[in-house]
């Protein structure tokens, strides 16, 4: 029997939950939106995880589920690097595939903001979310699934 890809969602601050669940049904894939309890939803279309509210909770748990061939959907350069180098696909909010070659720059970046911070220095925060965020996002994890076979 082949393994079915499973597709993880980092669902405390994703903005794209209903995408998701719209580009998913078509391929017959039930995304596991995994969330603290401080986040918890009536949600009725999906598969929920609740997790405890400790920092990394959420990632702790898709870290120890994740198998290789699945999707993760995160905004968390951390969660990407354990599991890219697992064969788990990742694909950020903004719809960029984030494989184990660029990890190392993602990784230096954030480590230079938390530097900067740490300093007293102030640091741009992400963009606003855009409707051009959500469309690229979409194409992305279409085109993601489709490659995958389902």
């Amino acid at each position: 029997m082949e393994k079915r890809t499973r597709l993880y969602v980092d669902a405390d601050a994703c903005p794209v939950k209903k995408e998701i669940v719209a580009i998913t049904d078509p391929f017959g894939i039930d995304p596991i939106f995994v969330a603290s309890y401080a986040s918890f939803v009536n949600e009725q279309q999906s598969t929920w995880v609740f997790v405890d509210q400790e920092k990394d909770s959420a990632d702790l748990y898709i870290i120890n589920h994740v198998d290789p061939g699945d999707v993760v959907i995160t905004q968390d350069f951390g969660l990407a690097s354990l599991v890219t180098g697992r064969g788990v696909f990742v694909l950020t909010v903004r719809g960029i595939l984030i494989d184990e070659n660029s990890i190392p720059e993602l990784l230096n970046r954030r480590f230079l903001s938390y530097k900067s911070l740490a300093a007293g220095r102030k640091i741009k925060g992400p963009k606003p979310f855009t409707d051009e965020d959500r469309k690229k996002f979409s194409d992305a994890l279409t085109k993601l699934l489709c490659r995958l076979g389902h």
